[in-house]
């Protein structure tokens, strides 16, 4: 992937220097008298690691509703990445990337496309959904519209989840970044009003629409950026791939608990994550990635 020269975001709050912010603050309280077994658990946070939502959203959902710790207000100024900061130059390329491929199909819709703030962080720090740990793996924050990643998170990519590769790291942001899209859309909102009418076994099924969703607009900003700058070598596409195949609901639990149970999908099967970010790859416009209106996934 040839990233190096390419435009740069401005829209990167790196947190880095920082360290951890703060201490652990009030834990989840779980709704509905029903506590979460330590499977389930491990299931949440490894469901953080399938480059989707906050895990704490995974727990709600899991555990018949969550109340979420209050979230402390970002401290300081925006702070700007290090120069020679390779990593961070890295994040800031794809994160442009982005930029321009949702600021041109917005436009070419009749609308104008807000970006989000990337915060890189170290250890922990506060978001309006809580606070963010670095356990969570990446995530999209709807309530301050800021994606959040450690980027030790790519170590674990690599070693843990077997899918090493610098577009396999893009995807990851690519992914956050349809959330984000998600949300200014409408998407979000109205999704979250309708899981807290449903079963969980209902919720968990529109959960993974939504990440399916996330996963084509993420094939979809590839093969638009790979058309304006022609910035992809052979085998990047793999390489995302390789990490939507490692990453399905169905491998996690695999290798978490020893079994598969689906009605607990929240994000999809491997089968299924692939196929949708193929199919982004394939589209050319939005209304291709409508995960809502496809009987089967």
């Amino acid at each position: 992937m040839r990233w190096q020269g390419q435009r740069q975001s401005d829209n990167i709050d790196d947190r880095r220097e920082a360290g951890p912010a703060g201490g652990a603050g009030p834990g989840l309280r779980l709704g509905g008298g029903r506590g979460l077994g330590l499977g389930t658990i491990v299931v949440a946070l490894l469901a953080s690691w399938l480059l989707g939502i906050n895990p704490m959203t995974v727990l709600g959902v899991l555990g018949g509703g969550a109340e979420l710790p209050a979230a402390a207000p970002a401290t300081g100024n925006v702070g700007r990445p290090k120069a020679g900061d390779t990593e961070a130059a890295f994040v800031a390329a794809v994160l442009g990337s982005t930029e321009d491929v949702w600021g041109g199909l917005f436009k070419s819709a009749g609308s104008i496309y807000e970006p989000p703030t990337l915060v890189l962080f170290r250890g922990s720090t506060p978001t309006a959904c809580g606070r963010g740990e670095a356990a969570m793996g990446p995530f999209y924050c709807p309530g301050d519209r800021q994606v959040y990643i450690d980027l030790a998170f790519y170590d674990t990519l690599r070693s843990r989840l077997g899918a090493p590769g610098d577009f396999a790291q893009a995807y990851v942001i690519a992914h956050e970044v349809g959330h984000h899209v998600q949300n200014l859309m409408g998407v979000t909102d109205k999704v979250d009003a309708m899981r807290r009418r449903k079963s969980p076994a209902q919720a968990n099924a529109m959960s993974v629409r939504v990440e399916l969703q996330a996963d084509c607009l993420a094939g979809l900003w590839a093969r638009q950026s790979q058309q304006a700058q022609r910035w992809l070598d052979q085998g990047d596409i793999e390489e995302a791939l390789n990490a939507a195949s490692r990453i399905g609901d169905d491998a996690l639990q695999q290798q978490a608990q020893g079994r598969v149970v689906p009605e607990t999908f929240t994000h999809g099967s491997s089968r299924q994550r692939v196929s949708w970010f193929r199919k982004g790859l394939e589209g050319a416009q939005l209304r291709d990635c409508d995960t809502f209106a496809a009987r089967e996934l």
